[in-house]
C-alpha cells in the first residue's frame, strides 16, 4: 500500500467533522518547508564583526551597570524589610 492509500483509507473512517480539519493541516505542512531558518546564537551573529567579549568585559560591565544600585542589605528608602 503507498502512502497516499494508507492516508485516504485513514481519512475515510475520520468523522466528516475531522475530515474537513485535513486540508488546513496538509497547507500547515506545506508552510513548514517554507520557514525562514531559524535564528542564530547571539555569539554567532556577533562572530563575523571581530567582537571578542572576555569575562573580565562583562563582570566590567556589571559592576558599571549596577555598581549605584542598592544591596538589600542597605534596603530602600520608603520600603520595609520583610
Amino acid at each position: 500500500m503507498t502512502t497516499e492509500e494508507e492516508i485516504v483509507r485513514k481519512l475515510r473512517t475520520l468523522p466528516v467533522e475531522k475530515q474537513r480539519r485535513v486540508p488546513a493541516f496538509v497547507e500547515h505542512l506545506h508552510a513548514e518547508e517554507t520557514l525562514p531558518p531559524p535564528w542564530r546564537t547571539l555569539k554567532g551573529i556577533w562572530s563575523g564583526f571581530g567582537v571578542d567579549v572576555s569575562e573580565e568585559d562583562i563582570v566590567t560591565a556589571r559592576q558599571e551597570i549596577w555598581g549605584g544600585f542598592p544591596h538589600r542589605e542597605e534596603g530602600v528608602a520608603g520600603l520595609s524589610s520583610r
